[in-house]
């Protein structure tokens, strides 16, 4: 009985003085520097689509929300397409894809930034054994960061 006593006494006593130095430290709270990271993201399609669907815009959204509180450097964005079509319209479709998710991301509220534009259209959707490469209707993104000074 004596022993529940004394140790029931050490536990009030040690929450009441750890309560106190707690108190103290509330007003010391230190938040993590923001980690500057670059970011990268795939930006898929339907065929034959340059139209950013509600899944890319969300991923959009994403790498924009990322890039807070860092400097925005270049913002890299490539349009591809795959092997389905003639060559000319991959090309411009793979343009427009790259185009349309540079638009998407600015509307995401991303500070300005130098975008570069890219369209690679079929090539390299074909492997030198001569198959297609999956996944090739989309645009692939990186946002360049940096710290701020």
């Amino acid at each position: 009985m004596k022993v529940q006593a004394i140790v029931a006494i050490t536990l009030v006593a040690g929450l009441a003085t750890s309560g106190c130095a707690m108190r103290g430290g509330r007003d010391r709270i230190v938040t993590a520097p923001t980690r500057c990271e670059d970011v990268t993201a795939q930006i898929y399609f339907e065929p034959d689509s340059a139209q950013v669907t509600s899944e890319g815009r969300a991923v959009l959204a994403q790498a924009s929300s990322q890039a807070k509180g860092c400097k925005v450097d270049r913002v890299t964005v490539l349009g591809l397409a795959d092997a389905a079509g003639a060559p000319g319209a991959n090309l411009e479709l793979s343009k427009r894809r790259a185009a349309s998710v540079s638009e998407a991301l600015i509307a995401t509220g991303l500070p300005a930034a130098e975008f570069d534009l890219e369209a690679a259209g079929q090539s390299g959707s074909i492997t030198r054994s001569g198959d297609t490469q999956p996944l090739r209707r989309r645009a692939d993104v990186t946002v360049e960061l940096s710290a701020l000074r």
